[in-house]
């Protein structure tokens, strides 16, 4: 008995009504983006009845050094590349201190790259990056001076400052938690954010940086922060959820995760 021979698809597949597909790509070692992202996303979901799914590619980096960033950097393309099969809608690349470690304003030649390796594998999307999507979303809201906490140890908080006030935003204090092990970082009790928070210098900041790391978890800890200090709180998570509903056209409906992001009505606090 012969075997049918499967038919080949030639049209392509089209996505199902409400459902947009979010690539990520990540270190080999985070932990952190493909959870706090998600729960963001359910929660837009649980306002808006829209749908999202994420899709991550990993490049190799365990320790948070300038020399396995700058590796890190050179797997970009091909992470896009492989991401963008998924026929994503957006692409974020998640890992802000391995772009800032290229130089002043390196988000805007990373992104381009990123965007030109998913047209060229025949998948065009939105792309943004948690360094650009931080920069540009203070930018944004006005901000000009914030204070902020990072887990990396000082010379690479150093960089990250730099680069920030490079975009024209006074970076008034910066805490550095010394963490060079990026699986340990994942590791970070968001809950001590708060305490971490009421000791920086925040005289004459206009916003909060929570964690200026992707890796870093504080999405516990950004609502509360944020209603205690009466300053708007974001974090380089939320800033890229904020840039990809943003690039999908869609408005912010979520919760708990600082006035960012709590779309249409909402007010940003204004300072105490």
């Amino acid at each position: 008995m012969s075997t049918p021979e499967l038919a080949c698809e030639t049209a392509p597949v089209r996505k199902p009504e409400g459902l947009s597909r979010i690539g990520l790509i990540v270190p080999s070692s985070n932990t952190t983006m493909e959870t706090e992202l998600p729960e963001l996303f359910r929660r837009q979901s649980e306002a808006t009845g829209h749908r999202y799914t994420f899709h991550s590619a990993r490049a190799g980096m365990k320790n948070v050094n300038k020399e396995e960033l700058l590796a890190m950097v050179g797997k970009a393309a091909d992470c896009a590349a492989a991401v963008s099969d998924a026929d994503v809608d957006a692409i974020a690349y998640a890992c802000l201190v391995a772009v800032m470690a290229q130089g002043p304003n390196a988000h805007v030649d990373s992104e381009a790259v990123i965007a030109k390796a998913a047209e060229d594998n025949g998948h065009p999307a939105a792309v943004t990056s948690s360094a650009g999507a931080l920069v540009r979303t203070l930018q944004e809201m006005g901000v000009r001076r914030i204070a902020m906490v990072t887990p990396y140890m000082k010379p690479l908080t150093q960089m990250v400052r730099e680069y920030i006030e490079g975009a024209g935003i006074e970076v008034l204090d910066a805490v550095s938690l010394e963490v060079a092990d990026n699986l340990a970082v994942g590791c970070l009790d968001p809950q001590n954010l708060p305490e971490i928070a009421r000791n920086l210098q925040r005289e004459g900041a206009e916003a909060i940086v929570l964690s200026a790391c992707v890796q870093m978890p504080s999405l516990p800890a950004v609502q509360a922060v944020e209603d205690e200090l009466g300053l708007p709180v974001i974090t380089a998570a939320t800033a890229t959820a904020y840039e990809i509903l943003k690039s999908l056209d869609h408005e912010p409906s979520i919760p708990g995760a600082g006035s960012l992001l709590a779309g249409a009505g909402s007010k940003l606090p204004t300072r105490i």
